[in-house]
C-alpha cells in the first residue's frame, strides 16, 4: 500500500521548534523507536511545520443481496442445478428504479507509523436531474478505534460530528450511505476524502458510475364511464432481463394501488384482499375488507408474479368522493391520480414504482369538428354516444377556460374550443338500456346552454336521421329562453322501437331561434330492442 511522500524536517531547519524529536527511522529499522505518533498536539507545533499525515485508502462497495449458488456448467444427473448455498455478487449488478441504493464507504490507514490527520469524507449521489448529499457521519466524529476504545478515545455518535478525524495507524473508519432511486438513467456516486492541513492538505476523489433502469413497463388506458367517473386500465410488464447475475428475473407485485387527488376515490375492480387491492381514498387510507380468507392457489394468482416478458392488467374505478365533486364532474384533462406498484425480487429486494400522472381523456366524438373548426358535424358511423361520455362536462369546462382566457388577453389561444363548436348540449337522463318492440317510452333530455348569451332554443328530433328507434308524437319542442353559462332545461321526448336489435337513438338537433344556428348533436345513447310474446322473449 503506497503512501504519499512527505517533507522530513531537518535539524536546525528554519522554523523548527525546540524540543521536537527528530523524524523516525525508515519502516522496519530497530535503531530508533521514535514515532510521529509521539509528536505533541498541533497546537504546540509551529504553523510553518504542519504535522505529516499518512495517505488514506478508500474502499467503496455496493451492498446488495446475495444470489443462489448455481454452477457454471450443466449436469447430466437428475440433481437440480440451483444449489441451496448463496454466493456474493461479483459485479456491480443491475439497479432498478424504486430500489434503495446502499453503499459501504471505508477509509483505511495502512501506514505502520503515521496517522491520517484531519480526515473528512463527503458523499453525493448525482442523478440525471440534480445532486443529493448522502450523510455518512464521516464529516466529523471519532474513528473506529476510538469507538472500540482501542486508542483510549471516547465513543462519539456519528450523527453528532465533532470535527475532522484522526485515524491511527492500522485502523480505519467506515459508514453506510443509502438513497432511494427515483430516476432512470446514469447515476454517479461521488466520494471525496480530504486529509491533512496547511501545505500537507490533500484531496482524494473517486467517481462510481452506474445505470438505473425500470424493471416494469407501465401502460395505461382510460375510459370515461359518466360525468363523475372513469375506468383506468393499467398494464404492467416485467421488462427485466432473465438469467443469473443480471439482476433480473421474476418479480412479484406485492401491492397495487391507485392514488387519486383530493375529491376523488379509487377502487380496484376485481382485486383480491390485502396488498392494497381495495378502495383507496385521496388521503391514502385503505378501506379494503381484509376479513376474508383465500386459498393458496387464489393467493398465488392474485400475487402478481411476473416472469420476464409477462404482463398483468389491473382495472381501477376512479369516481367522485362527494356530492359536490359529482356535481362538478370530471372534465377532460383533469388529473385522476397515479398507479403505484410495490414489487419484490427473488432474494427479497423491494422496490416501488409509480406510473405517470393519469388524466381524463376528452369526450369529443370522432368527426365532431369540421375542417374549418367552426361547424359541428356528426359522423353517422361513429360509435360515440353522449350518455356517460362526459361531453356536457367537457363543454362546461371549456367555456370556463375560455372565459378565464378572455379576462387575460395575453394568454389567448387559437382554435375553436368545444363550447364554441357545441354551445348547446343534449344529454339523456337515465335512459333505458332495453326497449320492447312497438311500445312507446318517454325519455328525459337535459339541454344545457354553455354560451355566454341567453338563447331561445327549439329541440328537434329529425325522423330522416333516425333508424330502428324513431320519435313518436311531436318531433319538436320549444324550450323558451335558456340562461347562459350553464342554464338548462329538461324536456320529455317519446320514442318507439320498430325493429329488434341494437340501435342508436340519434337525429337530435337544437336550433337557436334568434340566430337560426343549428347545432347537431351526436347519438344520444344506444339501446337493445327486444320482442316480448307472452312469457317468451325474442331478440
Amino acid at each position: 500500500m503506497a503512501s504519499s511522500p512527505y517533507a522530513q524536517q531537518q535539524p536546525g531547519a528554519p522554523g523548527g521548534a525546540a524540543g521536537i524529536p527528530p523524524p523516525p527511522s525508515p519502516a522496519g529499522s530497530m535503531s530508533d523507536p521514535t514515532s510521529y505518533a509521539n509528536y505533541p498536539p498541533p497546537s504546540s507545533a509551529s504553523p510553518s511545520q504542519p504535522l505529516p499525515t499518512a495517505t488514506p485508502t478508500l474502499k467503496v462497495m455496493r451492498l446488495q443481496a446475495p444470489q443462489l449458488g448455481q454452477p457454471n456448467a450443466g449436469s447430466l444427473g437428475p440433481a437440480c442445478l440451483l444449489g441451496p448455498s448463496c454466493t456474493l455478487p461479483d459485479t456491480f449488478g443491475v439497479i432498478h428504479i424504486g430500489e434503495t441504493f446502499t453503499a459501504y464507504l471505508g477509509v483505511l490507514n495502512a501506514d505502520a507509523d503515521l496517522p491520517i490527520r484531519s480526515l473528512t469524507v463527503t458523499a453525493q449521489l448525482q442523478t440525471p436531474s440534480r445532486r443529493w448529499p448522502l450523510p455518512c457521519g464521516l464529516e466529523g466524529g471519532s474513528s473506529s478505534s476510538d469507538r472500540d476504545g482501542a486508542a483510549g478515545g471516547t465513543s462519539t455518535d456519528d450523527d453528532d460530528p465533532m470535527g475532522p478525524l484522526d485515524v491511527q495507524p492500522g485502523t480505519g473508519v467506515d459508514s453506510i450511505v443509502s438513497r432511494p432511486l427515483e430516476e432512470v438513467g446514469q447515476h454517479i456516486l461521488r466520494v471525496e476524502v480530504a486529509y491533512g492541513s496547511g501545505p500537507t492538505s490533500r484531496t482524494l476523489r473517486k467517481f462510481y458510475r452506474f445505470n438505473v433502469s425500470s424493471p416494469l413497463h407501465i401502460r395505461e388506458l382510460t375510459v370515461r364511464a359518466g360525468d363523475d367517473r372513469c375506468y383506468v386500465s393499467i398494464a404492467v410488464e416485467n421488462a427485466s432481463s432473465a438469467g443469473a447475475g443480471t439482476g433480473g428475473g421474476g418479480l412479484t407485485i406485492s401491492a397495487a394501488d391507485f392514488h387519486p387527488p383530493v375529491g376523488l376515490v379509487a377502487e380496484r375492480v376485481g382485486g383480491g384482499v390485502g396488498g392494497g387491492f381495495g378502495i383507496v381514498a385521496a388521503d391514502g387510507s385503505d378501506h379494503t375488507d381484509c376479513t376474508k380468507t383465500m386459498s393458496a392457489v387464489s393467493l398465488y394468482e392474485t400475487s402478481g408474479r411476473l416472469e420476464p416478458g409477462e404482463s398483468y392488467r389491473y382495472l381501477f374505478l376512479v369516481r367522485a368522493a362527494s356530492e359536490d365533486a359529482a356535481l362538478r364532474g370530471i372534465a377532460c384533462g383533469d388529473e385522476l391520480g397515479k398507479a403505484v406498484f410495490a414489487w419484490r425480487k427473488a432474494m427479497g429486494e423491494t422496490g416501488r414504482i409509480a406510473s405517470a400522472s393519469v388524466r381524463c381523456p376528452p369526450a369529443q366524438p370522432p368527426g365532431l369538428v369540421s375542417e374549418d373548426g367552426t361547424t359541428s358535424v356528426v359522423a353517422a358511423s361513429s360509435k360515440f354516444v353522449v350518455h356517460r361520455s362526459g361531453l356536457s362536462v367537457d363543454a362546461a369546462a371549456a367555456a370556463a377556460n375560455r372565459m378565464a382566457r378572455d379576462q387575460a388577453p395575453s394568454q389567448q389561444q387559437g382554435g375553436a374550443s368545444l363550447d364554441k363548436i357545441l354551445p348547446v348540449t343534449v344529454e339523456p337522463i337515465d335512459p333505458p338500456s332495453h326497449l320492447e318492440l312497438g311500445k312507446p317510452v318517454e325519455i328525459k333530455l337535459l339541454v344545457v346552454n354553455h354560451s355566454s348569451e341567453p338563447m331561445r332554443l327549439q329541440l328537434q328530433m329529425r325522423l330522416a336521421q333516425m333508424s330502428g328507434v324513431v320519435v313518436c308524437g311531436l318531433s319538436f319542442k320549444n324550450l323558451g329562453e335558456v340562461s347562459p353559462s350553464g342554464g338548462s332545461s329538461v324536456v320529455d321526448v317519446r320514442v318507439v322501437a320498430l325493429v329488434t336489435g341494437l340501435f342508436y337513438v340519434q337525429g337530435c338537433s337544437v336550433v337557436d331561434l334568434t340566430t337560426g344556428r343549428e347545432v347537431a348533436q351526436p347519438p344520444l345513447f344506444n339501446v337493445f330492442v327486444e320482442r316480448r310474446d307472452g312469457n317468451r322473449l325474442e331478440q
